[in-house]
Order: structure tokens, then sequence, then C-alpha cells
């Protein structure tokens, strides 16, 4: 099997258990983000290839035993991930390619890791309680015996980014799957061929039923908003920008559908002054640096103490120079190239911004030499600014740093706190006592403490704010695909 399209060719929609192309013929390119060359083509869906998708998954939860046979379900989930492992190098050179992931990153959290979790979500269809005992109650003279059930809630749509593909997709449909819903899927235009090749393979190599799994690939942003307004959809799961997020939490009210939202972050790493400095100083420029900044978790501010501001500003910078952008393809690359050239665009405006503003790019600041083609940033640091400024306060999604100076320990959460988001963090510290103090008052949904990791999957992950509403990844995150019904028996 070979998972590309021949030349010439575009990887397919998925719906109703049939790889077919678009109803119109419509096909769009993915174009290499390191080298700005087209890489393929895919299907470009339109209104009414998204209603056939609806249509299918609505008749696969309503007329299939798919929502009631767990282990099914988990048989399938596994028959997905393993299906995909022994096609890993295949997939391994299309996400490089379409995505501009560092290879390096392939190895987790863009392609095998979101794979191998799979089998988690396979284990929880298998495992979870789906139905708990709450004893017998007498009211109004009435003994009954009560018990709460948990089921899926039926058709979920769920639109996902293009920063880390797999891992989104994944966190949505493993999930969403297990708990026995079926799904629409639509991925960003930028990365379809991390759907499609993936669709293909279920199609193939497993035996998910016909409708449990639609991916409708397209060139419209817009066409994923069919989903919150259709009423065969219980639920919208989406990731990406805020804004956007609100307004698909508006269509939605109109069906009173449920949300699940994981939204964007302005993410402080916190400094006390009691802290190995150059550790953290040097692990917030590699997290910056990392996938060039595009991720909605990566820590932007960097807040330390007042005292220490040149000597931080120093060694962040040194460290940042260090992590010059490079080819994806070499396993040495950290810091790859952004997604396209609308993306860097606005890059470049917020770093047009900071100047404006009054801030100093320390480092970076531009398109790196000798790299004429791809879309290319260097990691950049920028200082001189307060945490009111726009550029410390509004997303950037690339390898740009603010350092700001805090005034203790209470300043310093204050700092973190001043923001409309609440999705990530970090806290270093020596007392622990302190940091505990400081990881209690600040208002997100992770913190890592002094380079603790918090990703993984059965960690549930999203925010406060206007970072989102929900869970994903977890118990927490497969629950959010649930309704629970209350049952009462005579006895």
């Amino acid at each position: 099997m070979t998972l590309r399209p021949a030349a010439g060719a575009a990887t397919d929609l998925l719906i109703g258990g049939a790889l077919v192309p678009a109803a119109d013929g419509g096909t769009f390119v993915t174009y290499n983000p390191a080298t700005e060359e087209p890489i393929g083509a895919a299907a470009d869906a339109s209104a009414a290839d998204m209603d056939a998708a609806i249509a299918a998954a609505r008749r696969a939860f309503d007329t299939t035993e798919w929502s009631r046979d767990h282990a099914f379900r988990a048989r399938c989930l596994r028959q997905l991930r393993d299906a995909l492992q022994e096609r890993i190098e295949e997939l391994r050179e299309a996400t490089i390619a379409e995505v501009g992931a560092p290879a390096f990153f392939t190895t987790g959290p863009q392609l095998e890791g979101p794979i191998a979790d799979l089998g988690y979500f396979a284990d929880l269809a298998e495992q979870y309680a789906w139905e708990t005992d709450l004893g017998i109650a007498s009211t109004m003279g009435i003994q009954s015996q009560r018990r709460v059930r948990r089921e899926a809630i039926g058709v979920v749509g769920a639109i996902t980014p293009w920063n880390f593909p797999h891992q989104i997709n994944f966190a949505k449909i493993g999930p969403a799957l297990a708990a026995g819903n079926t799904v629409v899927l639509k991925p960003a235009p930028d990365t379809p061929w991390a759907a499609a090749l993936v669709a293909k393979v279920a199609a193939e190599h497993t035996d998910i039923p016909a409708g449990v799994l639609n991916v409708v690939t397209s060139a419209d942003h817009e066409l994923g908003a069919q989903l919150s307004t259709d009423p065969r959809v219980d639920l919208v799961t989406f990731t990406g920008s805020t804004e956007t997020g609100k307004a698909v939490m508006a269509a939605a009210a109109q069906s009173l559908k449920k949300v699940f939202l994981e939204l964007g972050g302005k993410s402080a790493v916190v400094v006390l002054d009691d802290a190995d400095l150059s550790t953290a100083c040097t692990m917030a420029a590699f997290n910056v640096a990392t996938h060039a900044g595009q991720g909605c978790a990566i820590t932007t501010r960097l807040v330390v103490p007042r005292a220490q501001l040149d000597e931080a500003t120093k060694i962040t910078a040194d460290a940042l120079a260090g992590l010059a952008p490079g080819d994806p393809a070499d396993g040495g690359t950290i810091c790859g190239p952004l997604i396209s050239a609308r993306q860097r665009e606005r890059v470049e405006g917020y770093l047009r911004l900071a100047q404006e503003e009054g801030g100093t790019i320390v480092c970076g600041g531009g398109r790196p030499a000798g790299r004429d083609r791809g879309y290319f940033i260097e990691p950049t640091l920028i200082t001189g600014l307060d945490n009111s400024s726009r550029t410390a306060q509004e997303e950037i999604f690339g390898p740009v740093l603010v350092i700001l100076p805090h005034d203790g320990d209470d300043d310093a959460v204050r700092i973190a706190n001043d923001s409309p988001y609440g999705l990530s963090g970090a806290v270093w510290g020596g007392d622990t006592a302190r940091v505990e103090r400081v990881v209690g008052a600040i208002r997100t949904g992770t913190l890592g403490v002094n380079g603790g990791l918090w990703y993984a999957v059965d960690v549930p992950f999203g925010g406060y704010k206007q970072s989102g509403i929900g869970r994903e990844m977890g118990v927490a995150g497969f629950e959010e695909y649930l309704e629970t019904k209350a049952v009462a028996y005579p006895v």
C-alpha cells in the first residue's frame, strides 16, 4: 500500500466508509513550508460533501451497534494504531514535508506519540465504568434502585488546526470513537494529508463501520462552520484561535449542541529569585524555538527578577542564537519553518509592532541569512516592553519570546495572570513552599515546575479563561464525549 497519491492525483475524502473524490471533482495543492514547493494535492470538499459526511455519521450512530459494543470499538482502535505504526516511515516523511515538523519531533507529539495513544483510548473503551450503582433510596414512599449510565453523545464534528495535526486529530478521534460516537473530521487546509492519509488507512485496514469515521478535507476555512450549525451534529470540538472559537460557540448555540474548545495561549515562564537562572532561561529559549513556536501551549513570556534581567537576557539570547532555523528533515533541527507565507507575514507584523511599542529586539527578528526559500523566521527575543503591550498580550504563534521583569513572587504571579488566556506555563524556583504558593496562584490549565513536563495521553489538557472550555486527553477528555443518564428501577 502506498499512502501518497499517484502523480497528478489527490488524496480522497472518507465519507460513509468509501474513499471518494470531492463531488465536484475539486482539488487543492498542499505545499512544503520549508521549500515553498507543492508536494501534492487533496480533495477539495464542498458543502454537499460535508452534508453527505454528516448524514453518514448520523446514520451510523443511529442504526449500528457501534455505540454499545465497547470491545469492538477497542479492537478497531487497536487495528488503526497497528496499521499506522506499520506505515510510520511513510507517514513521517509526509508529516515533515507537509507540516514542516522537525524530524526529531515526529518521534514524539508530532506523530509517533499520538498514534501509540490510540491504545490508551482503546483500553478506556473496555475498562471505563460505564454504569455506577447509587444504591436504593425512598422518594415519596417509592423504593427505587438508582443507576447512572454514561453513553456516547452522538455525532461529533471535529475541526482541527495545522500546527500539530496528528496530535490534535487523534486527541479528538481517539476518545470520541472510544466513547462510542461517530465523527466528521474537518482538518485545516494547510495540512490535509495528515488527516487524509490516516483516513485511507482506516478505510482499508480496519473494521471501523461505514460512516463511523468521516474525513472531509477542503481549502475552504469556513466549511467547518457547517458542523456548528447542522442539527444532526451533537457536539463540536474545535482547536484553534480564540476568535474563531467564539464564532464556533455562537453558531452552535442555535441548536444548543455541546461545544468543546481548545484555544489560544500566551503562557508565562515565572522565574523566582532562588531559581537556577541559567537552566530556566535556556529551557525557555528551547521551548519557544521548538517547531518555530507554533504551539498554543508554548511559553512565550519569560518573567524574571528585575535584578537579574540583564543576566537573564544574555543567557536567553545566547541560547536562542544557537537554535537557528534549519531543514526540518535534518535530525538536529529544532526550529523549522512557519507553516505559510501568511503566517510569516503575521509574525513579522508583530516584530514591527514590538519596536513601535518601544521594545528592543535583542536577537533574531528577521529571516535567516542564506535561506531564500521556505517560511523561516529567526528565534527572537524582545525586551523593554510592559506586559500591557500588545506584543506581550496577543498570541503570535512564532518563535518570539518577550522577557519581562518582576518585583517579587506576588508581582510575578500578577504578570503571569495578566492575560486573557490561561492555558499553560512554567515555574522555576529553589524553595518548594514558595514554588507551591506560586503554582497555586497562577490561573492556567497546565504548569511545569523546574523543567517537569506535563504532556502525556493520560493528562487532561485545556485552559482557564479565554483558552477554552473543557479538557482534551485523559479520562476527563474521554468524558467530554459522553452523556449522563440516570435510571431508576422499583424494588
